[in-house]
């Protein structure tokens, strides 16, 4: 084996285990961040990053902050070393956003709008997982015009924005609306 290819062979693992153990990561911090908000006494702050009432896009933010966060941490580790590094991450993080509800209302519309708790959390679990690979697949093209990097971040800062932004003044759609206190927001 050539040193190219031993050295593609290490890179490889090494990126393969960070996905792995950012998929836990993500998915263990996502089900504690379902929690916190209540923990704090309802602290505006921790809303930013926390679910604060039972609603669909409430849900959606335990899926995307942590993979924000993981998305950071493997920067400082590997963004040189990826190709398409942000545009692979910021995707994988939007296809989990989207796999959730895709899946909720689609489910939910046989089940008389009511939400099953196992399905919600595989639901979960296996976005994070679709997510994560999407990126690590996008690792593997050719590389993309740097433009692309551009594009990635600043759709995932909007995204982030429409997080907060819509935390505290929801649109007034069923995806904000808590089915439990038929209230929007916190």
């Amino acid at each position: 084996m050539s040193d190219s290819t031993k050295n593609r062979v290490v890179k490889n693992r090494r990126v393969i285990t960070l996905e792995i153990v950012g998929t836990i990561f993500i998915i263990l911090l996502g089900s504690a961040l379902h929690f916190t908000y209540a923990l704090s006494s309802n602290n505006s702050l921790v809303g930013f990053f926390s679910a604060v009432n039972e609603s669909v896009w409430e849900h959606l933010k335990l899926a995307f902050w942590p993979s924000l966060f993981w998305m950071l941490i493997m920067m400082t580790r590997l963004r040189n070393a990826i190709n398409n590094f942000f545009p692979g991450k910021v995707f994988g993080t939007y296809v989990m956003v989207a796999f959730i509800p895709v899946v909720f209302y689609s489910y939910t519309a046989f089940t008389t709008g009511e939400s099953i708790f196992a399905i919600d959390i595989t639901t979960f679990v296996i976005a994070v997982i679709v997510g994560q690979l999407v990126s690590y697949q996008l690792y593997k093209y050719r590389t993309l015009p740097k433009s692309a990097d551009k594009i990635a971040v600043a759709a995932i800062i909007l995204l982030a924005i429409a997080f907060v932004v819509f935390t505290f003044y929801p649109l007034h759609f069923p995806v904000f609306q808590d089915p439990v206190t038929r209230q929007y927001g916190v």
